[in-house]
């Protein structure tokens, strides 16, 4: 489906959407879904294990839990609850509460092993809907549709799943194997596909769509009047160096193409009032940024290896692969050489009983498969005095120095002895991180620590933790990865609070409205 083609008239309200969503994985479809006027309601036979919470819940029972979340600067008949009040002491394995509220009203106690439903029941309700268009570079999924499917989610399927439609059920319809409760990517970017298609939603996405610009647009003093009825009620007004007239802070200006079925691209201009990021953090492969890393034989990514797996290309190759990283996606790598009869060098800068590597997080009996990479790096490590083992060999506290031309790097250990290998082909896994071009300075001054790059765990981006509005730029929203949150389970905690921060300005644009029209004087 074609998006409104290039245009340079950014004063056409026809053009003004409420909001755009960039990027079409589980944070955009969840969004999305809220947006289309879906509302959560307490079950009427819940009772959720907090009873804490569960009181809280039952003072509005009959509101939906985005109604009972209006902020009090909003009551509706003063039975509104505040968004603060329902998170206010819980806890869990997100940083922002809301994350952790709507987490535990999808999945009570799920951190406790505990396997109760949701407490939640949905309703569509049209007369909720806010315009929107969802824009992705591939199919609904995101980047799940590129991720290697050999191996299993770390997360259960359960956790998997988006609002109104379980995993579980969908698998089964599908006669789908569903003996173990980890599933393959495949099976998940499937169940986001059909997700979108069922709930009704495909008007609202676009596929094959790749942004190359996101930029305020600065109208004049003219429009003030217009502009007010923005839903940020708290226009700022810019005034500008050289002296000209007042400038106000209105729309967001969204510019890219959209791919055709002959490969021809088409460019389009929209409008937003307001822009939601939920890219994700899989664009770009982190780096070791060292001499050699450029050449064709150092890889950086398990679709690129498991690709030169099924051509052949490894087959036969006397020397190992050389595979650096200690995290999950690189012992991803190490089973998928395992078990293609293919020899391993497995580079890591931590010791093997570092707390924090993520092996001592996950329970031996979920994920064997892990625990056996990580009992591999524990005792199959290299020594001064020994050689390599035959199919697997581990490099603890050793770092990459550089690459060389004949397939060979070179490793230095904690003590500065360097090291010369052999390899066949360089695999670095040492995570992933957003790829924000479209955005002024690459979006580095909208972080918890300014002017440098976003990550999700060193500095993802700041927001409000109630509507994930960016406390650096109005109007500018992020969930999942971009905000910390790397789960499922999590990242629709961020649709929850966005989809209540609009319902609210759009409430308080449509009473200024009614106020003009009466008479009144506006802003009540």
């Amino acid at each position: 489906m074609p998006l409104i083609e290039e245009t340079v008239v950014p004063g056409d309200s026809l053009l003004t959407l409420p909001i755009v969503v960039i990027g079409n994985g589980p944070s955009g479809i969840c969004l999305s879904y809220l947006l289309s006027g879906y509302r959560p309601y307490l079950s009427p036979e819940a009772i959720h294990p907090n009873p804490v919470l569960h009181t809280k819940l039952e003072e509005a029972r009959h509101l939906s839990i985005v109604d009972q979340s209006v902020s009090f600067l909003f009551v509706l008949q003063h039975e509104a609850i505040d968004l603060e009040y329902l998170s206010e002491g819980l806890e869990g394995r997100s940083s922002n509460p809301v994350a952790v509220l709507f987490d535990t009203l999808l999945h009570p106690d799920a951190d406790f092993g505990y396997d109760y439903p949701p407490v939640l029941h949905w309703k569509l309700e049209q007369h909720n809907y806010i315009p929107h268009i969802v824009l992705g570079k591939g199919p609904p999924g995101g980047a799940w549709h590129s991720m290697e499917g050999s191996m299993l989610t770390i997360s259960f399927g359960d956790w998997m799943e988006l609002p109104g439609l379980s995993f579980k059920e969908w698998a089964a319809n599908k006669r789908r194997n569903t003996k173990s409760d980890r599933v393959m990517p495949e099976e998940i970017a499937c169940y986001y596909k059909h997700y979108v298609k069922v709930m009704g939603l495909q008007k609202n996405f676009r596929d094959n769509v790749y942004i190359t610009s996101v930029s305020r647009l600065y109208r004049g003093k003219d429009d003030e009047d217009r502009t007010q009825l923005n839903e940020n009620i708290s226009t700022q007004h810019l005034e500008m160096e050289d002296g000209q007239k007042s400038l106000i802070k209105r729309n967001w200006e969204v510019r890219g193409y959209q791919r055709a079925t002959d490969g021809s691209h088409v460019p389009f201009c929209l409008f937003a009032e307001n822009v939601a990021l939920a890219t994700g953090t899989f664009d770009s492969p982190g780096r070791l940024q060292v001499e050699g890393e450029d050449f064709p034989f150092v890889l950086h990514s398990m679709s690129d290896f498991g690709a030169a797996i099924s051509k052949g290309k490894l087959r036969g190759k006397p020397d190992p692969v050389l595979i650096v990283g200690a995290g999950l996606t690189a012992a991803d790598a190490v089973l998928c050489a395992y078990n293609n009869n293919i020899p391993v060098i497995h580079v890591f800068r931590r010791r093997v009983t570092d707390t924090s590597l993520i092996f001592k997080q996950l329970p031996k009996k979920l994920y064997p498969e892990y625990h056996k990479v990580y009992h591999m790096m524990c005792t199959q490590s290299h020594t001064v005095d020994s050689n390599l083992h035959s199919a697997y060999t581990s490099f603890p506290e050793h770092s990459v120095l550089s690459f060389k031309p004949e397939m060979k790097c070179v490793l230095q250990s904690a003590c500065g002895l360097k090291k010369i290998l052999k390899f066949s082909v360089a695999l670095v896994l040492i995570g992933s991180h957003p790829n924000l071009f479209f955005l002024k300075d690459q979006g580095h001054s909208i972080g918890h620590h300014s002017n440098q790059p976003i990550t999700c765990k060193g500095n993802p981006i700041e927001i409000d933790p109630y509507t994930y509005e960016c406390t650096k730029e109005a109007n500018l929203f992020a969930l999942g990865p971009l905000v910390g949150d790397n789960f499922v389970r999590f990242l629709k905690g961020g649709a929850l609070g966005i989809a209540r921060c609009l319902a609210i300005r759009q409430k308080k644009k449509h009473e200024l409205i009614e106020s003009r029209d009466g008479g009144g004087d506006g802003v009540p």
